[in-house]
C-alpha cells in the first residue's frame, strides 16, 4: 500500500476559461470562439463600422466580460452619460452597477454636443495624456470619430503610437471608430497599428438588416480566429447570436 496523500481541493480547482486574466473575454461563449478564445490582454484594438450597426453593444459586451474577469476599467463615452450607460447596459442583461459602485469601473462622459470645435486644440493629446494617469487594466473609448474626425494625419499616427506605447505597458485599450471617420489609407496605416481589428457591418439578408461582425485579426489569441458571427440586440436579453443558416434563411 502507498502512502496516503492529502489533497488540497483548492489545488485541484479547475479554473474558469472567465478567471483567466492573460485574455480579454466577452462573457459570450461563441463571440469569444470567433474571437480566437478572446482579446490578449495589452492589445490595442479598433472595433469599426457604420452609424447604429452594433460597435457600442459589442464594446459594452466585452466590457462586461473583462468586469467578469476582475478587470478595472476606465471608459470614455461620448455616446453616453454615466446614467444612461448604466441603463443601457441593464438593459441588455448586462448589469454593472455593482462594479461601477465598487470602483472596477470609472466612466468619463465627453460631452461635446453644443462645443464649437478649434481645430488648434490638440485633443488626442490631451486624451493620451489623460489615459496615462489612469491606473486601471483596461481602457475603453466609445467613440473616438468626433476627435479623428478633426485631427491631421500626424495627430492621428501620434494618438495610435501611444496607445500602442501603453499597450506595451501592460494596459489593454479598446477603440471604437465609425468607418467614415478615415480616409482608406490612413484606415489601413491605423489597422496595422492595432494589435486587434474588428469589422462591424449591417447587411441585407433577404428582407432582413442583420448585424455581423467580422474578426480581420487577434495578434496572439489562443486559437485561430473565427471570420464572422452574425448577432442581434434584444432588449432584456442583450447581444444574440444568430446562426449563419438561420441569418440566411
Amino acid at each position: 500500500m502507498g502512502e496516503e496523500v492529502d489533497i488540497d481541493e483548492e489545488e485541484i480547482r479547475i479554473t474558469s476559461p472567465y478567471e483567466q486574466k492573460g485574455v480579454l473575454t466577452s462573457g459570450n461563449i461563441e463571440m469569444d470562439k470567433k474571437m480566437g478564445g478572446g482579446i490578449p490582454a495589452g492589445s490595442l484594438t479598433i472595433i469599426e463600422g457604420p452609424n447604429d450597426c452594433g460597435k457600442s453593444v459589442v464594446t459594452q459586451q466585452i466590457m462586461w466580460g473583462g468586469l467578469q474577469q476582475g478587470f478595472t476599467i476606465t471608459s470614455y463615452t461620448t455616446e453616453n452619460t454615466i446614467k444612461s450607460l448604466l441603463k443601457q447596459m441593464d438593459s441588455l442583461s448586462l448589469d454593472i452597477s455593482e462594479y461601477f459602485v465598487l470602483g472596477h469601473l470609472k466612466i468619463f462622459p465627453i460631452r461635446l454636443k453644443g462645443t464649437e470645435w478649434v481645430a488648434e486644440i490638440p485633443y488626442l493629446k490631451y486624451i493620451i495624456n489623460d489615459m496615462e494617469r489612469k491606473q486601471d487594466d483596461i481602457i475603453i473609448i466609445d467613440s473616438l470619430t468626433v476627435f479623428v474626425s478633426h485631427a491631421s494625419e500626424n495627430d492621428i499616427l501620434d494618438f495610435f503610437t501611444s496607445c500602442k506605447n501603453l499597450c506595451d505597458y501592460g494596459k489593454t485599450i479598446l477603440l471604437t471608430v465609425h468607418d467614415y471617420a478615415f480616409g482608406e489609407e490612413m484606415l489601413t496605416r491605423v489597422r496595422s497599428i492595432c494589435d486587434a481589428h474588428i469589422s462591424i457591418r449591417m447587411e441585407e439578408v433577404g428582407d432582413k438588416l442583420i448585424k455581423t461582425m467580422e474578426v480581420a485579426k487577434i495578434r496572439g489569441a489562443q486559437r485561430t480566429t473565427g471570420n464572422i458571427i452574425s448577432f442581434d440586440v434584444e432588449p432584456q436579453f442583450g447581444l444574440r447570436i444568430i446562426p449563419v443558416a438561420k441569418a440566411k434563411a
